[in-house]
């Protein structure tokens, strides 16, 4: 049975018109690369496309990171914003780059797989 949820409720629950679509990445850089280039590429990463397309990124790693993308304000990427940043991490020689399909970020967030 289906709740019926007032908008009030719908914004704190992120539902309907508050929900958030975004997508995760892992990517890898090559083995021995210097902490001076992780920093420089990662700093690129937000500067040119995080940043300039209203996303957020929340990530972590060293030579391996992994992370969640999501549009900085409230709503929802879609499949250009996956794209943009899994053309970008490909033209700038990072390995292993996987991009997820859009899931919402509130409720369906993926388990890792083992």
């Amino acid at each position: 049975m289906s709740k019926s949820y007032n908008q009030r409720q719908r914004k704190k629950l992120h539902l309907a018109e508050f929900q958030e679509l975004g997508f995760l990445v892992n990517f890898q850089f090559a083995e021995g690369t210097s902490i001076e280039t992780v920093d420089e590429i990662v700093d690129r990463f937000i500067n040119e496309v995080i940043q300039p397309n209203g996303l957020a990124y929340e990530g972590s790693g060293y030579l391996h990171w992994e992370g969640l993308v999501c549009l900085e304000k409230i709503g929802k990427c879609d499949e250009s914003h996956r794209e943009t940043v899994k053309k970008w991490l490909e033209t700038n020689g990072l390995q292993q780059i996987e991009v997820s399909e859009l899931f919402d970020i509130w409720w369906e967030y993926p388990a890792k797989a083992e």
